[in-house]
């Protein structure tokens, strides 16, 4: 690739970025519906065609700033499996950085766009979960290496995964975005964080021999 291609890509790039975040603060302020893509063209400082150039149409949009802003959750939590660190410690640490992107307000904005919509056009929601059904969870593929390496019981680890992270989302995440109840305390947050450890190492863990 010359060096002027490579430029043009970057800009390419940069204008893309530009039209998601824009979009994303639309998306959190206005809803879906009273956001025009008028309006992000504005915010993002380009212009319409641009923002045709790089997706069809304003569902398209919508769908890809939430994968995005999940995908952006998703990476945090990918944190290797250690087979010389305990579960507990591993798992905590994990859970940890999962309050954090759960309690992050911006997510928590969007993902209340993100709910309402899916109830109003659940084709729209389909699509969205399809999307992020394409990419495993940190946290269920450290469950898959704990139970390779003997430590955890065999079995489906997103199954394991989604009960040990429904239990932050049940105190964590679901009253703030239905009920608009204030992001728990830093106290609150660590004591959920270690009830729901608790409880999935007394049913997953393996017994030491």
């Amino acid at each position: 690739m010359t060096a002027p291609t490579r430029a043009s890509s970057r800009l390419t790039d940069r204008k893309r970025q530009a039209i998601l975040t824009a979009a994303a603060a639309q998306f959190r302020a206005q809803g879906y519906e009273a956001t025009s893509v008028d309006r992000i063209a504005e915010a993002a400082g380009v212009s319409k065609r641009t923002i045709y150039n790089h997706f069809p149409g304003k569902e398209e949009l919508f769908t890809e700033t939430l994968v995005q802003l999940f995908q952006s959750g998703a990476g945090a939590l990918e944190l290797p499996y250690r087979s010389e660190v305990g579960l507990r410690e591993q798992l905590t640490e994990l859970m940890t950085l999962k309050m954090r992107t759960l309690t992050e307000r911006d997510f928590i904005d969007l993902a209340r766009v993100a709910i309402a919509e899916a109830i109003h056009a659940p084709e729209r929601a389909r699509t969205l979960f399809a999307r992020l059904g394409e990419r495993e969870e940190g946290p269920t593929a450290w469950i898959r290496a704990a139970q390779a390496d003997g430590k955890l019981k065999a079995g489906d680890p997103a199954f394991a995964s989604t009960l040990l992270q429904g239990q932050l989302k049940t105190f964590a995440f679901w009253p703030q975005v239905t009920l608009g109840a204030p992001p728990l305390a830093p106290e609150e947050q660590a004591r959920v964080i270690e009830a729901s450890v608790t409880m999935f190492l007394s049913y997953f863990a393996v017994a030491a021999p």
